[in-house]
């Protein structure tokens, strides 16, 4: 993976609310979560991006209040894949 290095000022970064972790992680979660929000990237993308396990990811979802954007037809995509593996 390519890195890209980025001037931010420290404001940005004290109104971005995320003071306990790096510059860099504080970005990547900042993206991961709004690509995310926009639906460009899946939940499992999303986490990833931000280096963050996924139920890590989706309590800072909810810290943000992003909907998990979990549909109907990812819930029976869900109930059939385990049904397969109950079998």
């Amino acid at each position: 993976m390519s890195t890209v290095h980025v001037d931010l000022s420290a404001e940005l970064l004290e109104l971005a609310d995320m003071s306990k972790a790096s510059p860099a992680q504080t970005a990547a979660k900042l993206i991961a979560l709004e690509l995310f929000r926009e639906e460009r990237v899946s939940l499992g993308k999303a986490a990833e991006l931000a280096g963050m396990a996924l139920d890590d990811f989706m309590t800072l979802t909810a810290e943000h209040a992003i909907p998990l954007h979990y549909t109907a037809a990812d819930w029976r995509d869900d109930h059939q894949a385990a049904r397969k593996l109950a079998q």
